[in-house]
């Protein structure tokens, strides 16, 4: 499984900051109130975040014979795609909070509530973002010197040594 890339995570904000500035545009054309996110928002972020992180930990120890116990790979898959998973999420709700930070900051007058619970919401997205991809790392295997090279036929796949 490869990482997270870093342009899947451009485009994943970029999509969120167009959405979220949008989401505005049209809400206040049709005469309504901005979108602002529930304060609770942030909170269950940061949480997941701390989640990932937890859930990495006892991969990371196993896999550096910290803890004898063995790994159980399918643990190990589901924890790093959470992660996987994590860092998205993160990258397209700091993108939404962007879009809508960028359409408050662009009127007359700036609502300050709606400021705050955006720039609490973006500044989560971000810390999840962060631990999203800092529980990936910790769920990957150190490259072996010898990945690159391959291996002795196995026998039995119809390889003659008599050639």
């Amino acid at each position: 499984m490869k990482r997270t890339s870093v342009g899947v995570l451009l485009v994943a904000g970029l999509a969120g900051a167009v959405v979220g500035f949008l989401v505005d545009q049209i809400l206040t054309g049709a005469g309504r109130a901005t979108f602002t996110p529930s304060l609770l928002l942030p909170v269950l972020l940061v949480l997941l975040g701390a989640a990932d992180i937890a859930f990495a930990l006892p991969i990371r120890r196993a896999i550096t014979g910290a803890d004898p116990r063995p790994v159980d790979p399918f643990r190990a898959v589901r924890v790093a795609m959470l992660a996987k998973a994590s860092s998205i999420v993160g990258a397209v709700v700091a993108g939404v909070a962007a879009g809508l930070l960028a359409f408050l900051l662009t009127r007359p007058v700036t609502p300050v509530g709606s400021v705050v619970a955006v720039l609490a919401t973006l500044v989560a997205a971000l810390v999840l973002l962060a631990a999203a991809l800092v529980a990936e790392r910790l769920c990957t295997l150190r490259k072996d010197d010898d990945d690159e090279q391959p291996g002795p036929p196995e026998p039995g796949l119809g390889l003659s040594h008599h050639d």
